[in-house]
């Protein structure tokens, strides 16, 4: 299981984030779906990093997965705005 904080500058390092987790947990993406009410092609585009995705239904995927959203000031060594 991660225990790890992750810096996620783009969609596809969060899709990544949001796969290996479910993987972790042996959930299939229509498994998330149904935890989250949503149905599996969100999960894919939101793994894939294509697409947009509301924030609520976000929030969902997050607490399908047992994940939180953490918001915090940007270390000083790392300056990048990438999105």
């Amino acid at each position: 299981m991660y225990m790890n904080d992750f810096t996620i500058k783009n969609p596809k390092q969060l899709g990544a984030v949001l796969r290996g987790y479910r993987t972790s947990k042996k959930l299939s993406q229509q498994g998330v779906g149904m935890k989250a009410a949503l149905p599996q092609p969100i999960i894919s585009n939101v793994e894939s990093g294509s697409g947009r995705i509301a924030l609520s239904r976000l929030l969902k995927v997050l607490a399908a997965l047992d994940l939180e959203l953490v918001v915090r000031p940007k270390s000083k060594k790392n300056t990048s705005t990438e999105w």
